[in-house]
């Protein structure tokens, strides 16, 4: 059995801690009317800049004092909307980011289910406790999308019904994007997610003590109508809790964008914490062909993130649409150093180290590759939601780094307790034996 170290402990529950005053301070900090945003933006050094867009605006109303006013009292109301969505956005990047990790890791859990393969057994309790955080995070997240239907932020701007009265594109989305609809899809879809762990881990220990194959047989078949729920509420998942924070643009690609992104992220955090256990001496079955099989997946699902990164860009950008070009546009030029940071960190580093068939196989060098691996794909996260949540108010500062802090600790520390709750190893899988010998 593994036990938790107060050590971990510690440095979980000071993360939690640190998280939760940063992310206090980000709230606390936020202007509450224009007055503030005004002072603010005549302080900072692109002054100037703001300067000239509002004697163009001037200009284009032909001097009417009383017009230009208006419409700079609209800039700044603009503006006091992104500030005060900063640290809304923060969490939220954070927030989802780690509990789709714990999804990805599911997914990856029920295809080894249902293609019974024969190395992977003895990761499947690793897995089932990086998943134990799904129920939290779940909550958290629920919680944070009933707090943006009750107007307490404007990440969605279609939740707000003068907008979507004066918008004619997001008024005809109305029938798909009301608040009812949406927060009932959001139940569904992860009260699915959470039942499929729930039984396929009760299945996973049952067997441990049964006397035939019964509980593997349910849990394989569970698992194959976890991947079909799976498939369809993945795609409909990432267009209501990401794509509609910019419901002008839409992608077709999406949904498969952001599997591959938490996808890898998950495979990534089974290989860290199996080779976390093993540096402290568990998993002793667990043999340098097991690492370099999750490594290549690790290889794997990062190009084929780029892959689909390229897809993307490269059809809006040749067809040249200008409702879907704004998307990239945004991000090229307001967030041009996370935006192309985040195809080196998942792309290029990943395969200039990993494409090496030994490194697949030493341990600190797939510690260093999966801590960039999962420091991009927040990036990737950060990139989807921040541009049209903050705009080019965006930096990275403490609600920014509170909030991975906070989710990181309590992800720590949720999985790991997770992990004590049963032995590491299933002793009764059918497929277990084949495991333990598992070499190439």
């Amino acid at each position: 059995m593994y036990t938790f170290s107060s050590k971990l402990k510690t440095f979980s529950l000071i993360l939690i801690l640190l998280g939760v005053l940063g992310i206090g301070y980000g709230f606390l900090t936020a202007p509450k009317d224009i007055q503030e945003v005004e002072t603010m933006l005549s302080a900072e050094s692109h002054h100037e800049e703001g300067s000239n867009a509002n004697a163009h605006e001037t200009h284009e109303v032909e001097g009417n004092a009383a017009v230009a006013a208006e419409k700079h009292k609209e800039h700044l109301e603009h503006v006091l909307h992104q500030l005060q969505n900063k640290p809304w956005a923060a969490f939220y990047v954070a927030c989802i980011f780690f509990m789709l990790i714990s999804l990805g890791v599911l997914v990856f859990y029920a295809i080894q289910q249902v293609a019974q393969a024969g190395w992977s057994p003895l990761l499947f309790r690793v897995m089932q406790g990086i998943t134990a955080y799904l129920p939290i995070g779940s909550i958290f997240l629920f919680v944070f999308l009933i707090l943006c239907g009750l107007h307490f932020n404007h990440l969605f701007i279609w939740l707000d019904p003068e907008v979507v009265a004066a918008d004619k594109i997001i008024s005809n989305k109305s029938g798909y994007l009301n608040f009812p609809f949406w927060i009932i899809r959001a139940a569904v879809f992860l009260l699915g997610w959470n039942a499929y762990r729930y039984f396929s881990r009760k299945n996973c220990l049952a067997q441990d003590e049964a006397s035939d194959n019964s509980f593997y047989k349910k849990n394989f078949n569970i698992s194959a109508m976890f991947l079909v729920f799976f498939i369809v509420t993945e795609s409909i998942m990432s267009w209501d809790w990401i794509m509609s924070i910019d419901p002008h643009w839409s992608s077709t690609l999406f949904g498969w964008y952001v599997f591959a992104s938490f996808f890898v992220s998950g495979i990534t955090t089974i290989c860290m914490v199996t080779l976390y256990l093993k540096s402290k001496g568990y998993l002793e079955h667990v043999n340098s062909s097991h690492i370099h099989d999750l490594a290549k997946f690790m290889f794997g699902f990062s190009v084929f993130w780029t892959y689909l990164w390229f897809s993307q860009f490269m059809l809006i950008w040749y067809s040249n649409i200008p409702e879907e070009v704004t998307y990239f546009v945004t991000r090229i030029e307001l967030y041009n150093l996370p935006f192309f940071g985040a195809v080196a960190m998942n792309f290029l580093f990943p395969l200039l180290i990993l494409i090496n068939t030994d490194f697949k196989r030493i341990s600190w060098v797939l510690v260093m590759a999966g801590t960039v691996i999962l420091l991009g794909h927040y990036v990737d996260f950060f990139n989807m939601i921040m541009p049209s949540s903050v705009g080019d108010q965006w930096f990275i500062g403490i609600p920014e780094i509170s909030s991975v802090l906070f989710f990181l600790g309590l992800f720590l520390y949720v999985v790991f307790t997770a992990l004590t709750k049963a032995p590491l190893v299933p002793k009764r899988n059918p497929f277990i034996e084949e495991s333990k010998h598992f070499h190439y």
